[in-house]
This record gives structure tokens, C-alpha cells and sequence, in this order.
């Protein structure tokens, strides 16, 4: 990945199926079986019925392209952005009311995944044995990156400048904030988030 991220993000009509379903299928491998909301209630989820929390090609791609947006934001050093970017997301999807519980938490995960991956935090490495041929996220494992590499990158005054216009579009066209978190959110990536380890997607 390059060290300096674009100043406009790609947009979402760009990510190619291939590529969508990539993104999907490490976010899958990330998401816990157990999630607890602020409120202390807990969500399980059945790691078995992969195909019944997946969500549409269409609104993986909005959730990404929420992630690239929100991954800017963190470059940038623009904190409350970047949260009200990711709360944004998160309430557009809760008050659609067309996803479970378990659903909304691989919304939180899909977008924490793309941040994650377009900063640095975390990075892909091929798995030396096992895993199906021809599934090519199954064949790769999600680890922590080196401090180095969560270090590389920069964003220019221009970048954030952009960036910040980007994100206050996506907020304003949104619904309000104001109000409680939505069910199954979580706080978005920042500099002292670290993933734990995951086993293969199944």
C-alpha cells in the first residue's frame, strides 16, 4: 500500500465485485462470535451461518466506502470526523431496520476491517499450508502490523482539507446524531485499537 493515502477516496461504484467480496470475507474472518454493546447486552453470533449475516454486494460496498472515508480521517488526525462518519454509517443502517443484530455487528466489523487495512493496523499474510484453493481471502491469515507500518503514512493540509468536506457531505445527507448510538455499533478504529487474532473464515 502506498504510504500517502489519495486525497479523494475511490468511490464505491469502483470496487469491483472481486474486490467488494474480499473485503467481506476478512471482515467475516475478524467477526466475533460474541459482542458486547455499550449497554451490556450481548449479541452472539453463529460463526456456522456465515451466508445468513453477509450482507447485499450493494451495501458492502456503502459500508466500505464509509471505511476508505473513515481510514482518511484517522490519517488526517481528524477524530470527531472520523467518529461522526462511522456513527453516521451505523444509524443509516439501524434505521433502514432490514438487518439482525448479528448483521449490524458485521456492518461495525466490515467497516473496522477496511480502516484497519487501509491504515496499517493490521495486514494480510499468506498462510503457509491449508485453506481451499481458490478462496483467495480464506488463504490469507488477518495479523497485527508492525509498529513501522502503522507509522508510514502522512496526509498533506489539501488531503485534509478534503477529506474533512468529504466526511461533513456524507454527515449532513445522513440522519441526525444527536441521539443514542445505534444497536450493534461500536467506537471506530483509532491509533489504540488492535485486533485479535482470527481464525479462518469458514
Amino acid at each position: 500500500m502506498s504510504a500517502t493515502l489519495a486525497a479523494v477516496p475511490v468511490s464505491a461504484q469502483e470496487l469491483s465485485e472481486k474486490a467488494t467480496r474480499t473485503f467481506m470475507e476478512y471482515a467475516w474472518t475478524l467477526t466475533p462470535e460474541r459482542f458486547t454493546k455499550p449497554n451490556g447486552e450481548t449479541i452472539l453470533i453463529d460463526k456456522t451461518k456465515r451466508d445468513e449475516i453477509l450482507i447485499p454486494l450493494d451495501v458492502a460496498r456503502e459500508v466500505i466506502r464509509a471505511g476508505r472515508l473513515s481510514a482518511h480521517a484517522q490519517v488526517c488526525g481528524l477524530a470527531q470526523e472520523q467518529g461522526d462518519n462511522h456513527s453516521s454509517l451505523m444509524r443509516r443502517q439501524s434505521q433502514s431496520k432490514k438487518w439482525t443484530p448479528q448483521q449490524m455487528v458485521y456492518i461495525n466489523q466490515l467497516h473496522l476491517t477496511v480502516v484497519m487495512l487501509l491504515t496499517g493496523r493490521i495486514k494480510l499474510v499468506e498462510k503457509p499450508e491449508g485453506g481451499e484453493k481458490g478462496k483467495e481471502a480464506a488463504a490469507k491469515e488477518v495479523v497485527v502490523a508492525e509498529e513501522a507500518q502503522k507509522a508510514a503514512q502522512t496526509c498533506s493540509a489539501e488531503q485534509k482539507a478534503k477529506v474533512k468536506e468529504l466526511i461533513a457531505a456524507y454527515v449532513k445527507t445522513g440522519p441526525d446524531l444527536a441521539s443514542s448510538s445505534p444497536a450493534g455499533a461500536a467506537p471506530p478504529a483509532t491509533a489504540a485499537t488492535q485486533p485479535a487474532a482470527a481464525p479462518a473464515a469458514k
